[in-house]
């Protein structure tokens, strides 16, 4: 009785109707939408009134996994046999939109291929949670990160008031993040891309337009065609601690570890800077440097693990 009570109340908690039309800041909200972006009133309750919480929201966004795995768990989820086998059948698919999106943007295929891989299996999974529930969650209901989310929600009602879509039909992540390529609202307004030219960017249904779409976020984040990902290098049981790069930008030259008794560093590098990151894999500890362009594929999700995994996945393909 007791598991069949807590499973009840389980199931009663993960969708609630939170009324968010009597909420103050909801209401503070709408009258900024009316303002700032002459949007109807009437259109704004009515969705807002068919808002729900969810708490398995606020769980998830409480212990995401960039936070809580070390390497060894994080490439055992992303690095699968499976996973690549369905990369290698999906690029084969939608070989051309690669190609073309590769030759627009200079950011190669496979690392295009391996975020849709690490996002979304390939388009196969790209969550469940209705946009407007996520994000009415998160900016009313999680006040660690209500402005980020609040500015996320502006962002999502301004893309769908002129879009041929239902706001309450979209699906997403825990955190409002869409389609295959998993865009947050900022960042479909501002990176995604028509490439099938049918007048609206689906990043749904349209595997070209998600494809192109990846690589434009790339490559206005500052893709350098044709330069290196990351290495794996040796250091000397003596090397500090602080010589680890406390941040994911690039701050190092390779002159300073080199000096520091690093080895494995080519050339080919010269004095581009570097990260010196330091992960706990299964055969132990490695070091890795990343380079400018391992930096801009962690501007899609702002983790070690998340870069990591992305450009381990890309040389398996």
């Amino acid at each position: 009785m007791k598991t069949l009570l807590a499973s009840l109340l389980a199931t009663a908690s993960f969708s609630l109707q939170a009324d968010y039309l009597q909420k103050p800041e909801v209401e503070s909200f709408i009258a900024e939408m009316v303002q700032q972006h002459e949007m109807d009133p009437a259109w704004l309750n009515q969705l807002f009134a068919q808002a729900n919480y969810h708490q398995s929201i606020i769980d998830a966004i409480s212990r995401p996994a960039e936070k809580t795995l070390q390497w060894s768990e994080y490439s055992d989820i992303f690095l699968t046999q499976r996973r690549v086998e369905e990369g290698r059948e999906f690029f084969a698919t939608h070989r051309q939109h690669f190609d073309d999106a590769q030759a627009e943007t200079g950011v190669p295929a496979d690392v295009i291929l391996a975020i849709l891989g690490v996002e979304t299996f390939y388009g196969r999974i790209t969550g469940n949670y209705p946009v407007l529930d996520a994000l009415s969650t998160l900016a009313f209901d999680y006040p660690p990160r209500a402005d980020f989310f609040r500015s996320e929600l502006e962002h999502f009602l301004l893309l769908v008031q002129d879009k041929p879509v239902d706001p309450l039909a979209l699906t997403g992540s825990y955190a409002g993040a869409m389609g295959m390529a998993q865009f947050i609202s900022s960042s479909y307004r501002h990176y995604t891309v028509d490439a099938d030219a049918d007048g609206f960017a689906d990043l749904w249904g349209s595997p070209r337009d998600a494809i192109f779409s990846i690589a434009n976020y790339l490559q206005q984040h500052g893709w350098r065609a044709g330069e290196p990902v990351f290495f794996q290098v040796q250091v000397p049981q003596s090397l500090p601690q602080s010589a680890i790069s406390a941040g994911l930008q690039p701050d190092q030259s390779p002159q300073q570890l080199i000096a520091l008794g690093v080895t494995g560093l080519p050339d080919s590098i010269g004095d581009s800077r570097v990260t010196l990151m330091q992960m706990q894999a299964d055969t132990g500890t490695e070091f890795w440097v990343g380079m400018h362009n391992f930096y801009v594929i962690t501007r899609y999700n702002h983790s070690y693990l998340y870069g990591m995994a992305v450009a381990s996945l890309a040389t398996l393909y």
